[in-house]
């Protein structure tokens, strides 16, 4: 157990860099994931998909894996939550091959993903945390890593008790504390992520690899039957995925535990297994620990010459070997196992490469330690020239301001002089830029004015109609057609007097022609239910059989102020009209999100587009009417529109009227 307690900095190393947490029934994920991609869906959603078949192939196809990347990029247009995410998942793409790329992307996300408070969004920014925690790992070493779990990682997604994130994360703490032999803290995080993960995600793949880190730290104790309750419970959870790539993780927990029983040759089919499931799935590092653990079993069971081909193999395959001090290690088992065969010319031949690779590290170390002590001499030397330098250079000076002490007299006069012309100059100018300000912000309210007069009286006006249609000249069809229905049961026969029946239902469209018309001047739902029950009612309005519309509420506020909930409804309005009247869009998604004083609407349609200069254009009154409104509302519009559809980005102040 001692010598993989040694190993498990390598194994450690491979959980951290490349364990992948994805469903343990992957062929129907990436089934979904794929049908998502060939459905008529909005090109936001694609780009999602995109992003999480990049993630799914990162260490199966790399090549695959980077398409998926750059499609998803591709279909993410001018959205920044999109945006946000695609630097996330760059930097999985990047993880396992190039880290210090990894570590700028991660960083990137989380500049942009904390521009959005929402739970994915934060989700996200935890696990970008996290990873680049791991990109940094060489470099800083595990304490930077533990910390970054604690500080950083886990308060973003504490709050979410029940998230099998926060179990996730508990488990990746557990393997850094059983690797510094700190098991009891290590069982303390397993069991924290086993409350989250057994309750709320009992069939996902973060619990198996709880269960299996569970295994690991009771093997690493030598208590095996501790073990063995969670190597079953992993057991019974992968059993129906026979072709998921965690199997071969779940092959080497398993291993551990025979070997911790001492169970020798039952370990080594099972090795047989986790070495098939390992090559199947590309994963290179975990193979060849598998390899070395037979090695060393076939050892056990004196089966020399078996032990010594493995060996020589884990060697030759040089995914171990490439670190120097795994290279010296198996040197040195070479030499002890060549000694016990009796092999005394090889034995010395292996010795000698250990001792050669040995003293050749220990070289580089005093070569280090050397450099860094010449490095501080040579640093102390330059400093000690640079002060002497500094007081001959002092000494000069001095004799220089001596020397010309008048002419500094004189030039202090004429500086001062210049600043006093300079400072009056400039006070100048700041009076005539503070006037000018003063007359553009009077004009500015007077126009603010002039428009909340307009807009207020517009929608005053609009009540009014709309009441009077409804109250008056409503009612009054309502009692005409009541009457007449009345009259014509009693006096009509309806085969004879068809003509009189379709006047009759005439009037009934005509009515509900009327309530529709006052509704639009004056929405009900938005008085009695709110901004978010009136933006889904009228949503729901304009959809019909040949035209979806997919509206999205995030974080809107119930308590806005009544006129700032009728301005945003009529926003909405006017964009939904456009969209549907200009665009003949079919596929319509509308997004209105609020973050704190902010408010944002995103609508995108696969209509026919429009001219970009249709926007400056005087005569198109329904962009005017959006523009008063959204200058009104002190926001800012942005539209792009081409061939393929239009989107258009509105930032709004909901408290800045």
């Amino acid at each position: 157990m001692k010598r993989f307690l040694i190993l498990l900095s390598i194994l450690l190393s491979l959980s951290l860099s490349s364990q992948q947490i994805i469903p343990l029934d992957e062929k129907s994920y990436s089934d979904s994931l794929q049908s998502i991609i060939k459905s008529a869906v909005p090109d936001t959603s694609k780009a999602n998909t995109y992003f999480l078949l990049s993630n799914y192939y990162r260490n199966r196809d790399s090549l695959l894996s980077k398409k998926y990347l750059e499609d998803g990029k591709i279909l993410m247009k001018n959205n920044s939550f999109l945006s946000a995410k695609y630097y996330y998942y760059e930097g999985q793409y990047n993880l396992d091959r190039n880290k210090k790329k990894a570590a700028k992307s991660y960083q990137q996300a989380i500049k942009e993903l904390s521009k959005f408070k929402n739970e994915e969004s934060e989700f996200l920014q935890s696990s970008a945390w996290y990873n680049y925690g791991v990109t940094q790992k060489d470099k800083e070493g595990y304490p930077f890593l533990v910390k970054t779990i604690l500080e950083k990682s886990i308060p973003l997604i504490k709050k979410y008790e029940n998230s099998k994130n926060l179990g996730f994360l508990y488990t990746q703490l557990a393997i850094i504390l059983t690797y510094n032999a700190q098991f009891a803290k290590a069982e303390n995080y397993n069991n924290k992520a086993l409350k989250i993960l057994e309750k709320n995600a009992p069939h996902s793949a973060e619990l198996l690899y709880t269960y299996l880190n569970s295994t690991s730290n009771f093997c690493y104790q030598a208590k095996g039957d501790e073990a063995k309750k969670f190597l079953d419970k992993a057991e019974k959870l992968i059993a129906p995925y026979p072709e998921s790539s965690v199997n071969a993780a779940y092959y080497y927990a398993k291993t551990l535990y025979h070997i911790t029983k001492q169970k020798n040759a039952e370990a080594l089919p099972i090795i047989d297994k986790g070495i098939f499931y390992a090559k199947k799935f590309n994963q290179k590092l975990l193979a060849q620990m598998f390899y070395f653990n037979k090695y060393d079993i076939l050892k056990k069971l004196k089966k020399y010459n078996e032990a010594k081909k493995t060996l020589e193999d884990v060697l030759a395959e040089k995914t171990l070997a490439i670190d120097l001090n795994n290279r010296k290690t198996i040197y040195k088992q070479l030499s002890g196992l060549n000694e016990e065969m009796g092999n005394a010319k090889e034995a010395l031949a292996w010795e000698q490469k250990y001792s050669k690779l040995n003293d050749s590290l220990n070289t580089e170390n005093v070569k280090l330690e050397i450099n860094k002590i010449e490095s501080k001499f040579n640093a102390a030397e330059k400093e000690r020239k640079i002060a002497l330098l500094n007081a001959e250079k002092n000494q000069k000076d001095l004799e220089v301001n001596k020397k010309n002490s008048y002419l500094w007299g004189l030039s202090l006069i004429l500086l001062l002089a210049l600043s006093l012309l300079i400072f009056l100059f400039i006070i100048f100018r700041k009076n005539k830029k503070i006037s000018e300000q003063k007359i553009n912000d009077i004009k500015q309210k007077e126009e603010l004015s002039l428009t909340r007069a307009i807009l207020d009286g517009e929608e005053r006006e609009r009540e009014r109609i709309a009441r009077d249609l409804h109250d008056g000249l409503g009612g009054m069809l309502a009692g005409v057609k009541i009457n007449l229905s009345t009259w014509s049961s009693n006096n009509l026969h309806p085969e004879k007097d068809r003509d009189f029946y379709k006047i009759l239902g005439q009037l009934d469209n005509s009515m509900s022609e009327l309530r529709h018309v006052a509704r639009n001047l004056m929405p009900e739902s938005l008085l009695n239910f709110g901004l978010e029950i009136a933006l889904n009612d009228l949503c729901e309005f304009y959809t019909r059989k040949n035209l979806e519309i997919d509206f999205q509420a995030i974080d809107i506020d119930k308590k806005l102020p009544l006129n700032t909930q009728l301005n945003i409804y009529r926003i909405v309005q006017e964009l939904l009209a456009n969209a549907i009247k200009h665009a003949e869009a079919t596929n319509i998604l509308l997004q209105c999100s609020q973050s704190q004083d902010n408010f944002f609407i995103t609508i995108e349609d696969n209509g026919k587009g429009f001219e970009s200069h249709r926007e400056q254009n005087p005569k198109s009154m329904g962009l005017r009417n959006l523009k008063n409104r959204v200058d009104y509302m002190k926001g800012i519009m942005e539209i792009n529109s081409d061939n393929q559809g239009t989107t258009i980005n509105i930032e709004l102040n909901t408290y800045g009227e």
